[in-house]
């Protein structure tokens, strides 16, 4: 049983003891919410300075304290990313 990073849903795999199950690679990472747009947050990684939009979480949690300069946990693995956890509080300028 294996639940979806992306997604949340659930797989069986059924296969004898010797088979192999491909585990995706994670990469955790840090950015700063630069804006939200509809669907989607733009982020810019705290390390490479890149920007780029990740899809708006479906947790609510985190959806309600998501705002502009506030900084994410991001995950990446297979050519998607997604906002897993918010790490702090907004800088006030």
């Amino acid at each position: 049983m294996a639940v979806g990073l992306f997604d949340g849903a659930k797989r069986s795999f059924v296969g004898p003891a010797d088979a192999r199950v491909e585990i995706p690679i994670i990469d955790k990472r840090v950015g700063q919410v630069i804006a939200i747009t509809g669907g989607s947050v733009q982020l810019m990684d705290m390390e490479t300075y890149e920007v780029f939009e990740v899809p708006l979480p479906q947790e609510e949690e985190i959806r309600k304290r998501l705002e502009p300069s506030i900084e994410v946990e991001y995950w990446r693995s297979m050519g998607k990313s997604k906002v897993v956890r918010v790490r702090g509080t907004p800088t006030k300028a």
